[in-house]
């Protein structure tokens, strides 16, 4: 009976343990998985996180011209390739754009998405002000400003990353013309003061959002900011979003202007702004200078804890200055070249009129008779032989006893 019992007990629990099985050994593989997707996740979001390095453009001209770079392109080839990199680096740097994405790790980061939005209004801006440069009639240009301009964090059709590749192609057509026999080509200082008064005008915005970020207003009087119209303090958690957007501005800019240099040396030196030039570039390459944090501190004073947003605002304004100062100078007409009206204003004339006047009036009396032509020396005689001398009135000579 025993026997009967266990062996019925063993075949209960058999059937027991098929029926409702145990599953409390499953949770240690899912959490072994839920660990490397993480693992992977972080490391993917730290790679896709780095910045992109600088470039040469003039070696970036030569890659975009392919095999046509043996052979002179027109005016404007450098600023065109030189925007055509910048582009494609947004399109295809480590992890693509991220500044759309809709899932992870692209959507967990903040850093490099603020990044691509500053280089990406840069190249905006510059695919504005090409069509004023170019001498002639350029669609090609016109589509390459549309597709810029759109909302940076489309993922729907026509994505971002679809505009990007349209913005490229279409620089890519211009550029081929301007390799071509009878290419048009930018023309010589056109359209450089728009561009940069509205470069001005980005960093000038910059540089006010990354001052708000500062603890202490005090210390932005040094940078010549008015606290009074400051923004309201940017929230803790939006402190290296600002910063990195001003990252990824001056990356752009500085790429841009190097460019813009290259194609417009002539106009730039006939202006005498080179050296102005040169210094906003080595300003905002100061910009690009290694953060040596894992994040953007925003300490006080000389404390321990640095304060990234001050020192960058203070190189942003710096530029945004600089960029004003070479829009005025590239405004006003050169030194040594006056207006029509003003070199005849300072062309030599006559003796003046006075002077003449006063010639006149000395020699208003009858010359000598031996100056005098006949007639008036006829007429002399005969006046001296009608009129005999006076002889001096009682009055006159009584004064003169007197």
């Amino acid at each position: 009976m025993a026997l009967t019992e266990k062996g019925a007990a063993r075949r209960r629990r058999r059937t027991e343990a098929l029926e409702r099985p145990d599953y409390g050994w499953i949770w240690k593989p899912l959490l072994a998985l839920v660990v490397i997707y993480l693992l992977v996740v972080v490391a993917l979001g730290i790679w896709w996180s780095r910045e992109p390095a600088t470039f040469d453009v003039e070696q970036a001209a030569a890659e975009q011209r392919g095999e046509s770079a043996s052979s002179p392109a027109a005016r404007g080839a450098v600023t065109t390739a030189t925007l055509m990199s910048v582009v494609s680096t947004l399109r295809d740097k480590p992890g693509g754009y991220l500044r759309n994405d809709i899932a992870p790790p692209g959507l967990w980061l903040d850093n490099m998405p603020n990044w691509e939005l500053g280089a990406l209004k840069q190249a905006h801006d510059l695919s504005r002000a090409l069509p004023t440069m170019e001498e002639g009639d350029q669609p090609a240009l016109e589509e390459v400003a549309d597709r810029l301009g759109g909302d940076g964090r489309d993922w729907l059709y026509p994505s971002t990353e679809h505009r990007l590749e349209q913005a490229f192609d279409a620089l890519d057509d211009y550029l081929a013309a301007l390799g071509e026999e009878g290419g048009a080509g930018f023309d010589a200082g056109t359209g450089l003061v728009a561009w940069l008064e509205q470069v001005g005008r980005r960093l000038d915005d910059l540089g006010t959002r990354l001052s708000a970020s500062v603890g202490s207003r005090e210390r932005l009087r040094d940078l010549g900011i008015d606290a009074g119209e400051l923004p309201s303090r940017t929230p803790w958690y939006r402190v290296d979003d600002i910063f990195f957007e001003a990252r990824g501005t001056g990356w752009a800019l500085l790429h841009l202007l190097e460019a813009v240099r290259r194609d417009q040396a002539d106009a730039l030196e006939r202006a005498d702004v080179l050296g102005e030039w040169e210094l906003l570039v080595a300003e905002l390459e100061r910009t690009q200078r290694r953060l040596w944090s894992p994040m953007v501190l925003n300490g006080s004073g000389f404390g321990i804890f640095a304060n990234h947003s001050l020192v960058m605002a203070n190189h942003v304004i710096r530029a945004r200055d600089l960029a004003r100062e070479l829009a005025q100078a590239l405004d006003a007409p050169p030194a040594g070249l006056a207006a029509p009206e003003a070199v005849e204003e300072e062309q030599p004339v006559e003796p003046p009129v006075e002077a003449v006047e006063r010639s006149e009036d000395a020699g208003g009396e009858s010359p000598p008779p031996a100056l005098a032509s006949p007639e008036e020396a006829r007429e002399d005689e005969q006046t001296g032989e009608s009129e005999p001398l006076s002889e001096p009135t009682p009055e006159e000579g009584g004064a003169s006893e007197g």
